[in-house]
């Protein structure tokens, strides 16, 4: 409703939205949608991304990403994994899963919290989940990880290696953030917006607040941004038809 309502908005410059990865998967996910993505928006700027990881309940014998391979493929069952419907886990899941060819079964949920807390108690093995909120389960041993999904390893956990390291490159998922406005705004307004928000994450402070939530930011041009968003579209949307995802 917030997308459709900037969607429809003035194109002034005054009013914009923050949107997040689904902004990419909505167009395959969706028979139909209120606005056209890429037609009814500007982007202005990309914010930041969060990198997930994947990660293990303890009890599950697997100490690496192919360990988790190797695993799957000898099941005849496949392995589980917990995540939210057409959230980022679960696109990161099936993305592993169409890569490496592994038999991996979805066990959804609504919402990560429910498939965090599943997946720390045992009751589904796996998960990709934002960095963030597994690392103190990591440090505390109630899970274990296993790789992280960004393209060069976090600062928050130098230790995990990515999932190109662990022998899969390809396999690079975030949970980004970024700005768009309703196509129309004039380049002046466009131009502004990007440079107060590139501006604004310079800054230390806020710097310091986004990386301790496993954030790292971003910032660069519009132009950069709708490229970035494109190859997003077109790489979700592969991965949500072969899914077979849908928006229920």
């Amino acid at each position: 409703m917030g997308t459709e309502a900037v969607a429809k908005a003035v194109p002034d410059g005054n009013t914009v939205a923050l949107v997040f990865i689904s902004h990419a998967v909505n167009p395959a996910l969706h028979a139909t949608l209120p606005y056209d993505t890429l037609r009814d928006f500007v982007p202005v700027a990309l914010v930041g991304y969060q990198p997930l990881l994947l990660v293990a309940n303890p009890s599950l014998p697997v100490r690496s990403a192919k360990d988790v391979v190797a695993l799957a493929k000898s099941r005849p069952e496949g392995l589980a994994y917990a995540a939210d419907t057409a959230s980022a886990s679960h696109l990161a899941a099936e993305l592993f899963k169409n890569v490496t060819g592994t038999n991996l079964v979805h066990i959804p949920y609504k919402g990560n919290g429910p498939a965090l807390t599943d997946t720390i108690a045992g009751q589904v093995p796996l998960m990709f989940n934002t960095i963030n909120t597994s690392l103190p389960h990591v440090k505390a041993g109630r899970l274990r990880a296993l790789a992280v999904t960004s393209a060069h390893r976090s600062p928050l956990a130098s230790d995990i290696p990515t999932m190109e390291e662990a022998g899969f490159p390809g396999i690079e998922v975030s949970a980004w953030y970024g700005v768009v406005a309703p196509a129309g705004v004039p380049a002046a307004a466009v131009s502004r917006l990007n440079a107060e928000i590139v501006k604004a994450l310079e800054s230390q402070e806020v710097r310091e607040r986004f990386a301790a939530q496993g954030v790292e930011l971003s910032g660069g041009t519009p132009a950069e941004f709708d490229a970035f968003l494109r190859r997003e579209i077109a790489k979700w949307g592969t991965i949500v038809r072969a899914a077979g995802m849908t928006a229920n």
